[in-house]
């Protein structure tokens, strides 16, 4: 029995693959600013004496970053929160892939530059569709452009 499969050399490798184009036609034309993900618990801290905007399915917290924080002040970031009381890691797992989706459809065009976004789920009796969170944030984001001037 003979298996004719592609010698392991001649698969192209991840990193001879071309990710920067497959991840900049993702974002909208327009957007060129460079959105990046917080991952240090004192930046969610910060953000959490900044502006927010409560929906009933999330919470959302803008912080404009200080002048001598160490990221570009043209870049925005954002950050996901989910904990345990909106129900088993199936749930949780859910929400925060639906928010990143929502978060990289949105934040490249919409997004305040030079602030920290942070969406925070919240339990809702059921799962509100896509499009109805994508004008909430929409809404939210504009609202809290303007209460950061």
């Amino acid at each position: 029995m003979t298996v004719s499969a592609t010698p392991v050399e001649a698969r192209p490798s991840p990193d001879h693959l071309d990710l920067k184009s497959s991840a900049s036609d993702s974002h909208s034309a327009d957007s060129n600013q460079p959105v990046e993900v917080i991952r240090k618990r004192a930046d969610f801290l910060a953000a959490n004496r900044g502006k927010r905007f409560v929906t009933p399915s999330f919470v959302l917290l803008a912080h404009r970053r200080s002048s001598d924080h160490p990221i570009p002040a043209g870049t925005i970031r954002q950050g996901i929160t989910v904990t345990k009381k909106i129900g088993n890691a199936v749930a949780r797992n859910r929400m925060k892939r639906r928010f990143r989706a929502l978060l990289a459809n949105i934040l490249p065009s919409n997004g305040i530059t030079g602030v920290d976004h942070i969406m925070i789920g919240r339990k809702a009796n059921k799962e509100v569709d896509f499009a109805t969170l994508t004008t909430e944030l929409e809404k939210g984001l504009k609202y809290l452009a303007k209460k950061l001037g």
